[in-house]
């Protein structure tokens, strides 16, 4: 069902300090970064292997992210996985008994197609499933 690990989801106070962390002591190249004004976060895709880490920064502390950090704190956020269709996905993930946060895909960074799925049906794990540009294997 799942291509591969896309990247690591990771929710930061300061999109510049994460960027430069993972640049300057892990070494990771930075692919993309842009605003996604849909799920309310600044974000950066550092490119590690075949994947990425993906650094979140909230827009706003009523912003999904921004919440998360409010309760949690920032750190590890989510895990993401590719897929080749993610509609035929979130079908049979729904079919399986998944509960989907994203019963239909939205836009993701670099125009990607992304869907979250529910952490109470994944281990206590937010979850998205994405569908890069040009497929997900």
């Amino acid at each position: 069902m799942f291509g591969r690990i896309d990247h690591i989801g990771i929710a930061v106070e300061d999109i510049d300090a994460g960027i430069e962390l993972y640049e300057k002591s892990f070494e990771m190249e930075l692919g993309l970064r842009e605003t996604v004004e849909e799920q309310g976060v600044e974000a950066a895709l550092l490119n590690v292997g075949d994947g990425h880490v993906e650094l979140l920064a909230p827009l706003g502390p009523d912003t999904p992210v921004g919440k998360y950090i409010a309760k949690r704190g920032a750190g590890m956020h989510h895990v993401a996985y590719a897929v080749d269709d993610i509609d035929t996905t979130l079908e049979r993930l729904a079919a399986t008994g998944i509960e989907l946060i994203d019963a239909r895909a939205r836009v993701g960074i670099g125009g990607s197609r992304v869907a979250f799925l529910q952490p109470r049906s994944t281990g206590r794990v937010l979850t998205e499933i994405v569908e890069p540009v040009g497929g997900g294997h």
